[in-house]
């Protein structure tokens, strides 16, 4: 792949537009190339899954390490099949309750899937995406899609193509348009290879939902595996350019309080809250208030985020969320994000 290009924007909103997008990506991925395309999730970028060079394309545009697995995405049941070597039963049950979604099934790769897409590893994560877009471009590509998120490694997820341009431009010739995400964090992954299955990363689908189905699950993993199952489990992951500290107050006097203890001047501080705003909001740089509720503050949170990076934000503070299991997912993402705590 050459190191620079010309970076097309293609949008999708008219029904033409659409048809000329799914076939001007799905040429480039016949071709080997890397596209930039929605999901309903995150942004990613994606790539033929079963082609080891054009994966590789997409590691060396975003600065992905190499022993960070990526998830491969399908468009069926008979294709996720054909990516893996063995399909547990517990698989199947999810697949019924929560597919096409934002969930990750880590199970056994089969012989299709190169070395890159898993880090090395006997596992692969497999997903059925519900997006529209992303469904049409499989179909018409008829191969599976690796595709990672569309950004630097270790940086905020997109969640529109504008933050996709922002960071790819010139790197990758080809983003598609698909407007906002409505999930907005990155989709849960569960590894069902073990009886019971292990939640890898939580998400939207949280660990309730998933007992649900399966009866029971547990949890961990993470950088110190000796080959990692899933993306996500890096300690440092979702950052922002700004530092980002996460916290928890009980009123606006011990906020006022702990930011002035913050190095950062205060017109650099940008604040995230969905309880209580500082005594004098106008003093600091921004203050978004987000909902309390845990959907409608994953759509928004990314964005926010890219937002206080395009403001120039020295410092973002994020109020904790609820350890409730429908918040795991966010907490997840803003833990990782963070550099300490306020």
């Amino acid at each position: 792949m050459r190191d620079s290009f010309t970076t097309r924007l293609l949008p999708t909103g008219k029904p033409e537009e659409f048809k000329t997008a799914v076939r001007a990506a799905a040429d480039l991925l016949r071709r080997g190339g890397i596209v930039a395309i929605p999901t309903e999730t995150v942004y990613g970028l994606a790539a033929n899954a079963l082609n080891p060079e054009a994966v590789s394309a997409v590691f060396s545009a975003k600065g992905r390490p190499s022993h960070n697995p990526v998830i491969v995405h399908v468009d069926s049941m008979p294709m996720a099949h054909r990516c893996v070597r063995e399909w547990p039963v517990q698989a199947d049950a999810l697949a019924r309750a929560f597919w096409p979604g934002p969930l990750t099934l880590v199970m056994l790769r089969s012989a299709l899937i190169p070395d890159s897409v898993v880090a090395g590893g006997s596992t692969v994560a497999v997903r059925w995406p519900r997006h529209r877009f992303v469904q049409a471009l499989i179909e018409a590509c008829e191969f599976p899609l690796a595709a990672p998120s569309a950004n630097p490694s270790s940086r905020t997820s997109p969640t529109t193509a504008e933050h996709v341009w922002e960071s790819l431009a010139g790197k990758i010739p080809l983003i598609i348009d698909g407007g906002p995400t409505w999930v907005g964090i990155e989709s849960t992954v569960l590894d069902v290879t073990i009886d019971p299955p292990r939640l890898l990363r939580p998400g939207m689908i949280h660990a309730g939902a998933l007992r649900a189905v399966t009866g029971k699950i547990t949890t961990g993993g993470g950088p110190n595996d000796p080959v990692l199952r899933s993306p996500g489990l890096l300690e440092k992951h979702y950052a922002p350019r700004a530092a980002l500290l996460m916290g928890s107050w009980a009123d606006a006097t011990e906020l006022a309080c702990r930011l002035a203890s913050c190095k950062a001047d205060k017109r650099g501080i940008h604040l995230l809250v969905h309880t209580i705003p500082p005594m004098n909001p106008g003093a600091y740089g921004r203050l978004a208030i987000l909902p309390r509720d845990p959907e409608a503050f994953g759509r928004l949170l990314y964005a926010e985020l890219h937002r206080s990076d395009a403001l120039g934000a020295q410092l973002v503070v994020v109020e904790r969320p609820p350890d409730s299991p429908e918040w795991q997912g966010i907490l997840d993402r803003l833990s990782r994000a963070a550099q300490g705590r306020l």
